[in-house]
């Protein structure tokens, strides 16, 4: 069966605009949860950024690291609420086609500096655990700002050549989106044209974010529990588990709904909407909420 393509690159045909049907299938009120759990993010994670930068006890490696999660977590909660609020409050479910891939660009992008993120934290708790002697003259605020270039690096390298891959394909006219936020593993359904290229780059990518990253943090907690299991006094042992509690806690926020989204698209195309929408809102609401709470309770000096 055929198609009616609208090649949107082209500026002479006529304005192109993708519809966010996700919330359509929830009744008004839930935007007072979702309207709650977005303050909590945004005011979580600004107040987190406020306490890191009052207090000089907390100008250390760690805290500079939690200082760039919140502000990842910040950069997610405030690009997917636009869109989300809009649908809510006031049922305008179109979105241009700029605006849908301005918003894929930093959805994902930020989604996946969190992980980056992440990665370097667990890197952060190795070096104060397994070589304490050496932790502040090898994570200076140098190489903590180089670090941070790098997870930028990583993000453009990362989410660019996905984002110029997918605009230059023609997709259909006035296409329905079946979630609130514009996500490549949505956009991608509506793809007039061979997209064999995008799928195998989007299934590398996602290779080198949910094996790699995670991967690399295995290692460091490896390392940090083989240490560990080295120290004579239970006491020790278990203020030094303690120390990355947090961290673990943040590190199954972010990936269990990242790879849930995932395996949904993939596997469960025909899935009730419900299912699919779910997911995705977790995916983008679960870190920036949960991180804010988690390091407020478990870190003494924050707390």
């Amino acid at each position: 069966m055929g198609c009616h393509c609208l090649l949107v690159t082209n500026s002479t045909q006529v304005p192109f605009y993708f519809i966010l049907m996700g919330m359509a299938i929830f009744h008004t009120w839930i935007s007072i949860p979702f309207c709650c759990l977005y303050t909590i993010s945004i005011a979580g994670n600004t107040t987190l950024l406020a306490v890191i930068r009052a207090e000089p006890s907390l100008h250390e490696p760690m805290y500079l690291f939690l200082s760039m999660l919140a502000l990842t977590d910040l950069g997610l909660s405030l690009t997917a609420l636009p869109t989300l609020m809009r649908i809510l409050w006031f049922n305008a479910s179109e979105i241009s086609f700029e605006a849908c891939f301005i918003q894929f660009f930093f959805l994902h992008g930020f989604s996946f500096m969190e992980s980056s993120v992440l990665s370097a934290m667990s890197f952060d708790h190795h070096m104060a655990i397994c070589h304490p002697l050496h932790y502040f003259s090898i994570l200076t605020k140098k190489a903590i700002c180089r670090i941070g270039l790098a997870i930028i690096c990583h993000y453009l390298l990362a989410v660019l050549p996905a984002l110029f891959l997918l605009k230059r394909l023609p997709f259909y006219g006035s296409p329905h989106l079946s979630n609130s936020y514009c996500l490549h593993q949505d956009i991608i359904h509506l793809v007039c044209a061979d997209t064999t290229t995008n799928n195998g780059y989007g299934f590398v990518l996602a290779l080198l974010i949910i094996i790699l990253d995670p991967l690399l943090t295995v290692l460091s907690y490896a390392l940090i529990l083989g240490h560990v299991l080295r120290i004579a006094s239970q006491v020790e042992r278990l203020r030094a588990l303690s120390n990355c509690l947090s961290h673990i806690l943040a590190l199954l926020a972010l990936y269990i709904p990242m790879v849930g989204v995932s395996m949904t698209h993939r596997f469960a195309k025909h899935a009730p909407r419900v299912v699919h929408v779910s997911m995705a809102s977790v995916y983008v609401l679960a870190p920036p909420v949960m991180n804010p709470i988690i390091y407020s309770v478990k870190t003494k000096q924050i707390r």
